[in-house]
């Protein structure tokens, strides 16, 4: 089979920057799954991307499908034919199908008998001839939220579209998509090289784009330049570039041919928090800031310019004049701002609704600062600072600053605190209720800081559940199963010993106070009912995090069986647990634990009782499982008291002798029933004392 290689590239007006590398991964995956699917195979492919295209290079593509055996089996030979051996209306209703005679069918012996099949061969298509459909299909699925149209034109794209190339080998592959004619004609740079490119073959785009065209076509190439640029600028500088990854990728998007460049603002404005100033460079402008060794921000950015000026210190001069008022805006929010205390502010957030059935954000303070206090008195921590902190903790949702850059929300509650003479940890706590922000960051630093971020959370995720409009499937408009994943990574890390059913019956307290209705909590039903639904919703969440730790899922249900509402023991009984399942008795004492459960389940309605009788033992095994249980039982008790749960497992093992002996010699279900129900208080006792940690019956 002959191969070749294939172009194709889609012109376009400007990309969305933040989604350029999405739909570049998507159009590429697109037209790759399809060749799959289409059984053509080549030799490998390569994605680019930039500010006005969209292609993929195809390397040995073979040019045409191979061809196909078909093999369609039709009716019994018996039921094809009469007596009188003449062709049936079923088989000739099956050879019409095929197109064929009832002659030209084969016959197909198997161990069930005769059939008819028709056998024929499918030519593969020619290559050329499937691409067009399948470039087509592949920019209809584009994740594009909202496409647009231009001119007269009833053609739909994210943008508007100028050129397209479609080349196997040297040849046009002849097609019109998107309105658009195909050719071998590209595009350089919108300034150094504003023409059209005739590309030869497939393989001289990337160079002729490169050295005549002033494209750097692939996406990875410029993102490294760049981050190659910065650096050696900041060097250069005397300082440190801050390359945030996604304003990288950003920046990437945004140019064809990137050049870094340094520029300089005036001193006065270091004054201004540096958060403010670097959200003002990185949102607004794309510049990367620059800080010393010693982290703090110095008075310089760098641009990336999508031209080599050869004036390019009237490059800098624009980007100078155009950051100047930025930042003078963010000095002038940042001083009016410090004119108006967070306590004033505090008054502010009355008319604001946090939810419409929840009350104002005044309200949700409220809660949060008694809840709070309520974490940190139960942890010995500084109630009234827990209490204080919650108190402000939304007073900077209306300063000029953070209605600017809603991105310093807590940031900049924490300098106007400062400013206000509040308490550190006060202060530190305003900024770190939203801590963890995402995946893997920090946590709050003092137990003020953790306290208000629970109460944050848990008050948020009592709410909405209260209100009947939990997440459902993949929507989750008030973020709560990050909510809790930030809880419980608090609590964990933390080592915290807080109840979470605490935690959540002090949040409905707190609604109740204000007068707010829960609907989810009815009237006839027990407030426990609201409580457990929350508080089996956020164990739930430890599973994914388990998955992530690579321990088995089985390990976190047997924990999770027993339900226990402190996240912090949660996670050293599955840590021990998963200890234990390692263990080379943990299958057996497992399969033990299973099989006591099957025969305690199987009782009924008997009572067993919860001590056993010596009396009534009358086989050496069930007396020397008795007697290791007791022994365990006196050596484990005070290790649970610790929660040394891990300790405890291990302790346990030596059972396993025993209760192979047991299992194996004495008969359970014998036939004086008090001897039969002795026995099964001495099986109750040894589940009993397994699940003191876990229900390793699941493992």
């Amino acid at each position: 089979m002959s191969q070749k290689d294939f172009l194709v590239e889609l012109g376009t007006e400007e990309l969305p920057p933040k989604a350029l590398k999405t739909l570049s991964n998507a159009f590429t995956q697109g037209i790759v799954d399809r060749l799959k699917s289409a059984q053509l195979s080549f030799d490998s492919f390569e994605a680019f991307a930039a500010p006005r295209r969209l292609a993929l290079l195809i390397k040995g593509l073979e040019t045409a499908q191979p061809d196909q055996q078909l093999e369609r089996r039709g009716p019994a030979v018996k039921a094809a034919y009469d007596a009188e051996g003449k062709a049936t209306k079923a088989a000739e209703g099956f050879a019409r199908s095929n197109g064929v005679s009832v002659d030209q069918l084969e016959t197909l012996e198997t161990d069930k008998g005769a059939w008819l099949v028709y056998r024929a061969v499918q030519q593969g298509s020619e290559t050329s001839q499937l691409l067009p459909e399948m470039i087509s299909q592949s920019l209809n699925e584009l994740p594009i939220p909202k496409r647009m149209r231009w001119g007269a034109s009833r053609t739909e794209f994210v943008r508007p579209v100028h050129w397209l190339v479609m080349l196997m080998g040297e040849e046009v592959v002849d097609c019109e998509i998107l309105g658009l004619k195909s050719g071998n004609q590209t595009r350089g740079h919108r300034f150094h090289a504003n023409q059209s490119l005739t590309v030869n073959q497939p393989a001289d785009y990337q160079s002729l784009l490169k050295e005549q065209g002033k494209v750097m076509a692939l996406f990875e190439e410029r993102r490294s330049l760049i981050k190659k640029q910065v650096t050696e600028v900041a060097t250069g500088l005397g300082g440190e570039a801050v390359i945030d990854e996604d304003l990288l990728d950003e920046v990437t998007a945004l140019n064809e041919w990137p050049v870094a460049l340094s520029g300089r603002f005036d001193d006065e404005f270091l004054e201004v928090p540096a958060e403010a100033l670097i959200s003002s460079m990185k949102e607004h402008q794309k510049y990367f800031h620059v800080v010393s060794k010693e982290g703090k921000l110095l008075p310089h950015f760098i641009t990336i310019s999508n031209i080599e000026s050869l004036q390019s210190e009237q490059v800098v001069s624009g980007n100078e004049r155009v950051i100047r008022p930025r930042l003078a805006d963010a000095k002038f929010f940042f001083d009016t701002d410090k004119k108006t205390t967070l306590e004033a502010r505090r008054e502010t957030l009355k008319p604001i609704v946090f939810q419409a059935q929840l009350g104002s954000l005044f309200d949700k303070t409220d809660r949060i600062a008694k809840l709070a206090g309520f974490i940190a008195h139960q942890e010995g921590g500084q109630e009234q600072l827990a209490v204080r902190a919650g108190e402000l903790c939304k007073s900077d949702l209306t300063s000029e600053m953070v209605l600017e850059f809603p991105e310093l929300q807590g940031i900049m509650g924490q300098y106007y605190g400062a400013n206000d003479n509040e308490p550190e940890d006060v202060c530190l706590a305003l900024n770190e209720q939203y801590m963890p922000r995402f995946a893997g960051d920090e946590l709050p630093s003092n137990l003020t800081g953790c306290a208000v971020a629970i109460a944050d959370k848990i008050d948020t995720i009592t709410g909405i559940f209260g209100i009947n409009q939990p997440p459902s499937g993949n929507k989750d408009p008030f973020a709560l199963r990050r909510a809790t994943l930030g809880v419980l990574r608090i609590i964990v890390e933390k080592k915290l010993d807080l109840d979470l059913r605490d935690l959540i019956n002090q949040s409905i307290g707190g609604y109740k106070s204000q007068g707010v209705d829960l609907p989810a909590e009815e009237p006839s039903a027990n407030q426990k009912a609201l409580t457990e639904t929350i508080l089996e919703f956020m164990l739930e969440r430890f599973r994914s995090w388990y998955q992530d730790e690579q321990i088995p899922v089985e390990v976190f249900l047997s924990v999770k069986a027993l339900k226990p509402s402190r996240p912090f023991d949660f996670d050293q009984r599955v840590k021990a647990v998963h200890s234990f399942s390692q263990m080379a008795e943990a299958e057996t004492l497992s399969a033990a634990n299973k099989r006591v459960s099957n025969i305690l389940a199987k009782a009924g309605d008997l009572v067993i009782p919860d001590s056993v009788d010596p009396a009534l033992m009358t086989e050496a095994a069930e007396k020397a499982l008795a007697s290791a249980l007791a022994d365990s039982k006196e050596k484990v008790a005070p290790i649970l008291e610790q929660r040394q749960y891990s300790v405890a497992m291990e302790s346990l093992t030596p059972l396993k002798d025993s209760v192979d002996r047991f299992f194996d010699e004495v008969l359970v279900n014998a036939e004086d029933m008090q001897v039969r129900l002795n026995r099964y208080a001495l099986l109750k006792q040894l589940r009993s004392l397994f699940l003191h940690v876990a229900d390793i019956s699941l493992l």
